[in-house]
């Protein structure tokens, strides 16, 4: 099966589309059917900060509810189930914006878009074997993690990646590029960390490409290993993007 993996998309709905349009998939009902059967996936990380967070829910409830939703959920998403199961989460770092928009359906309406969600979520894998040589991770993930029993550490490195502890001035934890020192086969594709152009190394790629950053969204075609982007509708933040080393 061919795969078309597609970057944190962080509410920006309208690009998703375009995207999509742009992959040659189409609308048919609810969903986006490829005419060559080729099947969208996803890196996660749909929702907060952009600007319709709730219709790309929608699109993939849709798909889920037609059995072909392929996709990883990121830290956000994480973050917003827990929200919807009444934890005391914090509203920042774009969670405030997604809730106010579930906020301003009618109160009917937001039970039953809680529910969907959760149930949505419940469902999810924290990653996704999808071929003999494709995983698709938040994150990312270790060779050595692939194919073992989930553990917390596992949990946590495909929501978070490597983290260290330390934070950077501005709150955002410091990370190791663990990248670098991955030597398997198979083929991780990941995002959670916005980059101007998509990074490739070792059997790797990060498809966060910004795009809620004014950046663009990515996606990448398995197996012919090419990228397809479209640009953003959102202000330039340059501030916001990592640059690898």
């Amino acid at each position: 099966m061919k795969f078309d993996v597609i970057g944190d998309i962080h509410g920006c709905y309208q690009e998703l589309l375009k995207l999509i349009d742009r992959l040659g998939y189409e609308k048919q009902r609810d969903v986006f059917i490829h005419p060559e059967n080729r099947q969208l996936a996803f890196v996660g990380d749909a929702t907060d900060r952009g600007p319709e967070s709730l219709e790309v829910l929608r699109l993939l409830f849709a798909l889920q509810d037609e059995g072909i939703l392929y996709y990883s959920p990121g830290n956000h998403c994480n973050k917003l189930f827990r929200f919807f199961k009444g934890h005391d989460v914090q509203l920042a770092h774009g969670l405030e914006m997604t809730v106010a928009e579930w906020k301003m359906l009618p109160p009917q309406e937001q039970q039953q878009f809680r529910k969907r969600y959760l149930e949505f979520y419940e469902q999810l894998p924290h990653y996704q074997q999808l071929d003999h040589d494709l995983i698709v991770a938040h994150a990312g993930l270790k060779a050595e993690m692939v194919g073992k029993p989930l553990s917390r550490g596992i949990a946590v490195f495909v929501l978070y990646g490597d983290i260290t502890g330390k934070f950077h001035a501005d709150g955002r934890p410091v990370r190791r590029d663990w990248a670098k020192s991955y030597k398997g086969p198979k083929w991780v594709v990941y995002g959670h960390t916005p980059t101007r152009e998509p990074y490739f190394i070792n059997n790797t790629v990060n498809i966060d490409t910004g795009c809620v950053f004014g950046g663009s969204l990515t996606a990448f075609r398995f197996p012919e290993k090419e990228i397809v982007s479209v640009s953003s509708e959102q202000p330039y933040q340059p501030d916001r993007f990592y640059r690898y080393t």
